[in-house]
């Protein structure tokens, strides 16, 4: 990890909405973790969530302060608030997450001569003029994070005037490997996990763990799954359940239509996706629309599971077409579930080698420990200035 003279202990202050479950959420626990680490003092700044306990276990501070309104007329109140916590910690480096406390915090850090660091997640396409206000007050920081290559060039395609190629730096999402770690599972948190989701004993499972929200592809994958000759595949919709009844109604409709109704599990999200993805012979992340980043593939690949997923947004970056999962052309059902079938025939012995290759994937491109590495070598070049 990067030191730096001069500083007996430098403050990073990350600055998010809230900290409930999500790939922010935990990126933000995973840097703060590393901060600690390397000697330095992390804070973190968000309304609250069930992830703060998270942060305080990995030495982190945490304040709380309504840093995810979007009224505007309450960012002053909020900005005067949070401008007593930078003092009081003696803030060397403001890093913002999202676009609210990016119009909170990035004006006060430029006043109180802060660096300032934002961390672009979404997708970043404005829907209109003041969504592209809206959005583009994020390129303001010093220094500009995008979580892949497609969400730079997102960036790159609707606020070309507003910053330079050179100056967005990518830094892929990470894994952390010890978690998501096929050795670290037990067979009884296999076992147990299969049980409370009623997974029959035999049969391949085809995965998708993801949101219950439309633009993440569960009708497409039911209508793939429902093209297959093999009846025996069960389709699991890990999350779906989370969703609102009409959401999860159609679903279950669409499965009795195609067939696949007796075959169908929708289910509520878990908190122990790595024992979730070894009960998967194929994990899927058939998203409509592009994902940024797409952290399910990487987790996936990290638990050996080959994957499947439309071939655009962050997936392409993660995915080696052929060698550690399969892209279909985007919306193509057919072709959809043309790789599904690819996946499923995988016999013992080459599901053991591609096992093995995702594996290596992971731990030589998408590690956590490359993220945090990589974003605390950003905050050093500030401090050594």
């Amino acid at each position: 990890m990067p030191s730096v003279k001069n500083i007996v202990q430098p403050v990073i202050v990350q600055i998010v909405p809230q900290m409930n479950r999500g790939g922010v959420e935990r990126g933000t626990v995973e840097v703060a973790e590393a901060i600690v680490k390397n000697g330095w003092k992390a804070v973190v700044i968000c309304n609250g969530g069930r992830m703060e306990n998270q942060l305080r276990r990995a030495g982190a501070e945490v304040y709380t302060l309504p840093v995810d309104t979007k009224n505007p007329l309450k960012w002053p109140s909020v900005r005067r608030k949070l401008k007593s916590v930078l003092l009081s910690v003696g803030a060397d480096i403001v890093h913002v997450r999202s676009r609210a406390p990016a119009w909170i915090a990035l004006p006060l850090a430029k006043s109180l001569g802060l660096a300032s660091v934002a961390t672009i997640h979404s997708k970043f396409v404005p829907q209109n003029f003041l969504k592209r206000i809206y959005n583009r007050k994020m390129l303001s920081a010093d220094k500009t994070i995008a979580i892949s290559e497609y969400v730079k060039s997102v960036i790159r395609a609707h606020y070309a005037d507003a910053i330079a190629e050179e100056e967005i730096t990518v830094i892929h999402r990470g894994v952390d490997l010890t978690v998501f770690d096929p050795a670290q599972v037990s067979q009884h948190r296999i076992v147990r996990l299969s049980e409370t989701l009623n997974l029959p004993d035999d049969g391949p499972v085809v995965m998708l763990p993801a949101r219950a929200t439309e633009w993440k592809g569960h009708i497409p994958l039911i209508e793939a799954v429902a093209q297959l000759e093999a009846k025996d595949v069960t389709l699991l919709l890990l999350g779906a359940g989370d969703g609102h009844s009409r959401f999860v109604e159609r679903l279950r409709t669409l499965a009795v239509k195609t067939g696949l109704d007796g075959r169908l599990r929708i289910v509520a999200g878990t908190d122990d996706m790595p024992a979730a993805l070894m009960l998967a012979d194929v994990v899927v992340m058939p998203s409509i629309i592009p994902e940024p980043f797409g952290r399910v593939a990487v987790e996936a690949q990290a638990m050996g599971r080959p994957v499947v997923a439309f071939n655009h947004g962050g997936a392409c970056e993660s995915i080696i077409d052929g060698e550690t999962g399969w892209l279909a052309r985007p919306g193509d059902v057919g072709d959809l579930s043309r790789c599904l079938k690819a996946a499923l025939s995988l016999g013992p012995r080459q599901r053991t080698i591609w096992a093995k290759r995702t594996r290596a994937h992971v731990e030589t491109s998408f590690s956590t420990a490359q993220m945090c590495e990589k974003t605390l070598a950003i905050y050093a070049d500030f401090l050594q200035k």
